[in-house]
């Protein structure tokens, strides 16, 4: 059967092997220069440094959201609870429905941030690294939260409610 998955997507035995590494998952926004705002559904999220505070994310040049982001000063990071797997498949989707005012927040960078979140960290653009068909978006954070719940998680292709409480 993986010869055959390989022969549809040579690339799958590869994102299976990827996939056995359990992440959380979060929403990563942007202001767009059409006045609105971007979102796409990430979990390849991390902690970079404390002093000065850093995170980073990656995003594939193929993204329909690739354009907004690469144009953006600045990005939004809301990590999402066990309640939020519609969320999650809401902005993985090509072309998901845009943010209402009623779902989210604005802080200092001007990056929506999800109203309904575990954590949210608002973040300043401070590098960009283009690496295979990716780029990696470090940020400085400027303002961030956190709040009491279990995480959204994603295993092997699937989501899962993280066993994880505060």
């Amino acid at each position: 059967m993986q010869a055959r998955s390989a022969m549809t997507d040579p690339f799958r035995p590869l994102k299976n092997a990827f996939g056995r590494f359990e992440t959380g998952v979060a929403v990563a926004a942007c202001a767009n220069a059409r006045g609105d705002f971007t979102a796409i559904t990430i979990n390849s999220f991390t902690s970079v440094s404390l002093d000065p505070a850093l995170v980073l994310w990656c995003i594939e040049a193929k993204a329909s959201t690739f354009a907004d982001f690469s144009a953006a000063s600045s990005y939004s990071i809301s990590i999402l609870s066990d309640a939020q797997q519609s969320v999650s498949e809401r902005f993985a989707s090509h072309l998901p429905a845009p943010l209402t005012p009623a779902e989210y927040e604005i802080w200092k960078t001007g990056a929506p941030v999800l109203k309904q979140r575990l954590a949210g960290f608002d973040c300043e653009v401070v590098d960009r690294h283009r690496s295979g068909d990716h780029v990696i978006l470090v940020g400085k954070v400027v303002a961030f939260d956190s709040n009491a719940g279990a995480p959204l998680t994603y295993f092997a292709s699937r989501y899962g409610k993280g066993p994880h409480t505060d």
